[in-house]
């Protein structure tokens, strides 16, 4: 039997519970993180590690019960090997991804090692909080901590540590806050334990040695993240939403968001041209604008040229996305300064409820949002996305999306194609090379659309190409174009064999059909 004083500490160990708990999820979301960073389909990368990670708490909690004596030395060691495997995870799956192919391999055995381990201490800590307690008591409190840490840490990890300390310091703090879990239990257990010194020792060693890697962090997150880009980092920031990365080689910049290259300064007129003035020129007026996503600036930057535009609005999820390009010098150059135009409203709100709760009409919406990989960004090129886009669209209007590589990725493009025909009644494919990415494809749609289809459905494309060719010759704001012309429409409207289309669902929000399409080809081409 434990003296009165021992009995003190009981609460302790509940709180002990609560603090593994709320470090056991953020783990869990640490890793999911990160391998959606480098592998994509953050999904599949959710759902792997969750599962994973449960799966081995179970194999950890069924070895716990052959642990007999020695609970409180064991309950530390645990404790403090948890620490040190959650601490060096991050930095260790990055040093994997840059210089391994074997990154599955890896990151399978952190999450078995920490799965396990987390698995294990749980039911030892509940053998011991058992002894002041009756079983039904135990159990009651043991889950309802458990349970407590775990909200905490699913409101901390996305909401604090990521957008504010990034993946690699919130590694080594959730490894450090298991150390001082283990140092502070080894103080008041010293009396119980058989090692205490030994274990307290070691704690405060990788303690410090958490604590000075936190302090130079940014040059580890540096050093490590260069060796997986190319070419030189600039510019590196975790928002709330996401990881952005500016790179430089001579003269050419790329914007990388979440590991996934946005554009590249060499060629990004020949993406931005085709996706903006080939609908600007077709629709019935260009009053009011509707930008969804193109938080870079570029879109707005083409938009600007035609000087009857009144009112652009631009809806990007990501406030630093957008200040990044109104006040960085190279954005601001690439952009032409397009957001301090007087003309342009920004919207840093989710796309989906800013059209939800909209009752304006918009002569052009231009939809330049990033490749739907996940079911996210899927809702946003679903049928019910497009139902709500068409009624905020006029009459003579017409809206247009990037669509994904029609031949890297050829259901997933002739999956929004198919969506677009669905809402609209008749939709347009075009495509053009952009060099950095290859073949690119783009769906418009829209009363603009239809009229001219109508006229003649036979011809409908040497219409837009004679209509195109009279507008540019007669709008001198677009003498600067560097790619865009009517004499490259034929090429944009023809499809060759390995791109031509392919039977697909449509994609609603209930089946989501377009994320599987696109990760499927994914996989394929990483």
């Amino acid at each position: 039997m434990f003296s009165h004083s021992e009995r003190a500490i009981y609460p302790v160990l509940l709180i002990s519970v609560l603090i593994i708990a709320a470090c056991g999820i953020l783990y869990e979301l640490l890793l999911s993180s990160i391998s959606s960073y480098f592998m994509g389909n953050s999904i599949l990368q959710f759902s792997l590690t969750i599962g994973l990670f449960m799966f081995f708490m179970g194999i950890g909690s069924f070895v716990s019960k052959y642990i007999k004596k020695n609970l409180f030395d064991t309950f530390i060691n645990i404790e403090i090997i948890l620490g040190f495997f959650g601490g060096i995870s991050a930095t260790g799956l990055y040093l994997t991804y840059a210089y391994t192919s074997h990154y599955y391999l890896y990151n399978f055995a952190f999450i078995a090692i920490l799965g396990a381990l987390i698995g294990l201490e749980i039911p030892i800590v509940a053998r011991i909080v058992n002894k002041y307690s009756s079983f039904k008591e135990t159990v009651a409190k043991i889950f309802s901590f458990d349970y407590i840490g775990a909200l905490a840490a699913s409101v901390l990890f996305p909401l604090i540590l990521l957008p504010w300390l990034g993946v690699i310091k919130t590694a080594f703090l959730i490894g450090i806050i298991n150390l001082i879990i283990a140092l502070y239990n080894a103080f008041l257990f010293r009396k119980l334990l058989k090692n205490g010194i030994k274990q307290s020792l070691i704690s405060i060693l990788l303690i410090a040695a958490f604590g000075t890697g936190m302090f130079f962090t940014s040059e580890i997150d540096d050093s490590l993240e260069q060796k997986i880009y190319q070419d030189k980092i600039i510019f590196s920031k975790q928002t709330k939403y996401q990881k952005l990365v500016l790179t430089r080689w001579n003269d050419d910049y790329r914007l990388f968001i979440n590991g996934s290259i946005q554009f590249s300064s060499s060629d990004e007129y020949r993406y931005h041209e085709t996706l903006v003035h080939l609908p600007m020129l077709l629709s019935g007026s260009r009053e009011k604008i509707l930008i969804l996503g193109g938080g870079d600036g570029m879109v707005v930057r083409e938009v600007l040229k035609y000087h009857d535009v009144e009112e652009i609005q631009l809806v990007d999820l990501d406030p630093e996305m957008t200040k990044l390009a109104t006040e960085n010098e190279i954005f601001r150059k690439l952009n032409k300064n397009s957001f301090l135009d007087k003309r342009v409203k920004v919207f840093n709100e989710d796309a989906y409820n800013f059209i939800k709760n909209s009752s304006e009409v918009y002569s052009t919406i231009i939809i330049d949002l990033p490749d739907p990989n996940d079911t996210g960004l899927g809702k946003l090129y679903t049928k019910e996305f497009y139902e709500m886009l068409s009624g905020r669209l006029s009459a003579t209007g017409i809206i247009v999306s990037q669509s994904t590589s029609p031949y890297f990725a050829p259901k997933a493009y002739w999956c929004i194609y198919h969506t677009f025909e669905n809402v609209f009644g008749r939709a347009i494919p075009y495509q053009t090379n952009v060099p950095t990415f290859g073949i690119w494809g783009f769906v418009m749609a829209g009363g603009g659309v239809n009229n001219i289809i109508t006229q003649d459905t036979v011809n409908y494309k040497q219409k837009i190409q004679e209509k195109v060719s009279y507008k540019l010759k007669n709008t001198k704001t677009l003498s600067d174009l560097r790619y865009f012309s009517a004499e490259k429409l034929p090429a944009m409207f023809f499809f060759e064999k390995d791109t031509e289309e392919v039977n697909t669902k449509i994609n609603t929000m209930s089946t989501q059909e377009l994320v599987y399409y696109y990760n499927k080809s994914a996989e394929k081409w990483r």
